[in-house]
């Protein structure tokens, strides 16, 4: 095998061509079979292996007020978004009102009016704030997925799973205001209707859609992240309760199943709380699927309350 030329540290995993260039790399370096071509003018030196990479090995080709935005900002941002994050999705990239759209193969340009986005950086990423990346996928959502996005963003959980560490501390305050200033757009009054719907301290997707699952099927809404206490001490926290009735609500995703360590720590709390006269209710995915046998369960456990 023919000795490939070393690249100069300064270019990165992913660069254009043109700044490979202005480092002194010549044209038989970047043609090249161990660098890869993910876009037009774009060399990495590794692969893409997720859709997170492939966003990356874009950066280097967009210029000054081109920001990836919408759908792929949401999930760069790590906010929910329904569906799976496949490595060949459209990435979508704003430029303002008058600018010229970003067109490559793969890539979604959009134009958005001066001053609706603030820009931000992760990584080498330059991306809209994760405000502007829901408000223009808002048109596309359900009521309940634009609040279950809403929880994730407005939670002060520092375990809610997926969400990138050193995002924008958000209030529901601080989305009406922009909401305000943004006016009228598609999806604009789901997104005001959705913010009285909206919980801080919420700690997963599943935890807000089982929550609004309770309330659409004619429940009472439960109280979210309910700290249960006896003697002072600190037993449980509860993901979704009903107080005064002593019912816990709990969503057990996959890993309070694979880890074996969080099972049991499941168990020994449910042990507790039931010695301490708790009803505990766990619920998992199949539950979400169909609502009904649930909210019956939830009925019955509080029929006996009565």
């Amino acid at each position: 095998m023919r000795h490939r030329i070393l690249l100069p540290d300064e270019l990165g995993r992913h660069f254009t061509v043109r700044q490979a260039a202005a480092s002194g790399v010549g044209r038989g370096r970047l043609a090249a079979r161990d660098l890869d071509r993910p876009f037009r003018g774009i060399r990495s030196i590794t692969t893409a292996e997720t859709a997170l990479e492939r966003v990356a090995a874009l950066a280097p080709r967009l210029r000054r007020g081109q920001l990836i935005g919408g759908e792929t900002a949401m999930r760069v941002w790590g906010y929910p978004h329904p569906g799976m994050w496949s490595i060949d999705a459209p990435i979508t990239v704003v430029v303002a009102t008058g600018s010229a759209r970003v067109r490559s193969h793969g890539v979604t340009g959009l134009r958005l009016a001066e001053g609706r986005a603030d820009p931000w950086r992760i990584g080498v990423i330059p991306i809209v704030d994760p405000v502007t990346a829901l408000f223009m996928c808002a048109g596309t959502l359900t009521d309940d997925q634009v609040v279950i996005a809403l929880d994730a963003m407005i939670t002060t959980a520092d375990n809610y799973p997926g969400l990138r560490v050193g995002r924008p501390t958000l209030t529901t305050t601080d989305i009406e205001q922009r909401l305000q200033a943004w006016a009228r757009f598609p999806g604009s009054r789901r997104i005001r209707d959705a913010l009285s719907r909206a919980r801080d301290g919420v700690e997963s997707p599943k935890e807000t859609e089982t929550r609004l699952a309770l309330v659409t099927g004619g429940l009472p809404e439960p109280v979210v992240q309910h700290e249960i206490h006896e003697n002072g001490v600190l037993i449980a926290r509860s993901d979704l309760a009903y107080p005064d009735l002593r019912i816990a609500i709990e969503y057990e995703g996959d890993g309070h199943r694979t880890s074996r360590d969080q099972w049991r720590r499941d168990i020994q709390r449910q042990r507790e709380l039931e010695g301490l006269g708790w009803i505990v209710i766990r619920v998992t995915q199949l539950d979400l699927a169909d609502t009904r046998p649930l909210l019956e369960r939830i009925r019955h456990a509080m029929a006996s309350r009565r």
